[in-house]
């Protein structure tokens, strides 16, 4: 049972309205079933309207953000649970301590750089958990394609390709970590 996940998603709040509502979605979700968020602790793009959400609806989030951040103020003022870091490498060690689920939404670099370090984890052995990817309006399908051919071209071995479960809505969330 799900009792909290780390989410990695883009700040860049000039996205199409279809990926930010996949976040309110999935923030529906963590509230609807008690699940506690962390999340990078920004307040634009997905991860701002993730944490709006989940504040509306009085659900449980966790924000962790680097000083440096926060010094340019990008921190969300009204996540009242809010850790700051001293770096990204500290940032993403906290995010994914002690959770029972990575939940990947779009993003940018940021976000692929946190996605493929967690899956190197998890190749490594050093992360158990799930790894979800929610690719929301085809959004990773090149990111798949692409480790399709890394592993077409023996640069990664057959079974990797079960690090992740790629679902294509938040509303799959639930039935696959259960």
């Amino acid at each position: 049972m799900l009792k909290s996940i780390c989410l990695f998603c883009a700040s860049s709040r000039e996205v199409d309205n279809i990926y930010l509502e996949a976040s309110r979605e999935l923030a529906d979700i963590c509230v609807d079933n008690g699940i506690h968020a962390l999340y990078g602790g920004g307040y634009e793009g997905l991860m701002g309207a993730f944490a709006d959400r989940v504040l509306e609806r009085n659900g449980r989030i966790t924000g962790i953000i680097p000083d440096f951040m926060k010094q340019q103020e990008w921190a969300h003022n009204l996540v009242s649970e809010m850790v700051v870091v001293e770096d990204m490498r500290q940032r993403k060690k906290m995010l994914i301590e002690n959770v029972d689920a990575i939940v990947a939404l779009p993003g940018g670099i940021g976000t692929l750089e946190e996605l493929l370090e967690v899956s190197t984890l998890k190749q490594l052995g050093r992360f158990d958990k799930p790894i979800v990817i929610i690719n929301t309006n085809g959004f990773f399908n090149t990111l798949m394609l692409f480790i399709d051919e890394l592993i077409d071209k023996k640069f990664m071995q057959d079974r990797n390709r079960n690090l992740w479960i790629v679902i294509d809505t938040p509303s799959q969330l639930m039935s696959v970590c259960k």
